[in-house]
């Protein structure tokens, strides 16, 4: 009787280490913080897809507020690319997007309807605004998607809902001294 004790405890055991091990959703596990910045995995999982072993390459300081990338990367190489910028002056998104190669490049990108000044691409996305801090007076965040190919129009809608959930988030981490500007009343553009 001992015996079959031992061995039923044992077997529970292993299927409770078994369990645990798991991911009864099936889904590869996202991040929730990212680059220092919380985010919904699931904003996040249409841009991420598969992967495990995720972890960050990260030479951000905000206290300091200096120009320095984020990568976030998984068991199969970089995922995101995140250049976190301050500059004393606005910043002309549409020239980062096409003429700085891969340093903000986007490809196609396009003017979004938002609170801050944002391009959305086909592979990317950045967004600007004002954000007194030790760096300057305003902060530019661009998201790069080096699996997305440039021709791919398909993420775009996905891209857009990523940028509106992160940077807003990213900017409360930054403690600006100069507010962001307030959302548009409807049918108002920036």
């Amino acid at each position: 009787m001992m015996r079959h004790l031992r061995s039923s405890s044992v077997i529970g055991w292993l299927v409770l280490a078994l369990c645990a091990a798991c991911d009864s959703s099936g889904s590869p596990q996202i991040p929730k913080v990212m680059c220092g910045t919380r985010v919904d995995p699931d904003v996040a999982r249409p841009l991420f897809g598969s992967g495990t072993d995720w972890h960050e390459w990260d030479r951000v300081d905000r206290a300091e507020a200096l120009t320095a990338p984020c990568l976030v990367l998984s068991d199969r190489g970089v995922v995101v690319r995140l250049r976190f910028s301050w500059d004393e002056n606005a910043t002309d998104l549409m020239y980062l997007a096409k003429n700085t190669g891969t340093v903000s490049g986007i490809a196609d990108p396009r003017h979004i309807t938002s609170p801050y000044t944002t391009l959305i691409g086909t592979d990317g996305a950045i967004s600007t605004a004002p954000c007194g801090t030790k760096g300057g007076d305003y902060f530019t965040l661009t998201l790069q998607l080096p699996r997305i190919a440039r021709t791919d129009r398909s993420h775009r809608g996905d891209i857009e809902k990523f940028m509106r959930a992160y940077f807003p988030a990213t900017l409360k981490t930054l403690g600006c001294r100069t507010a962001p500007p307030a959302s548009p009343r409807p049918g108002q553009e920036r």
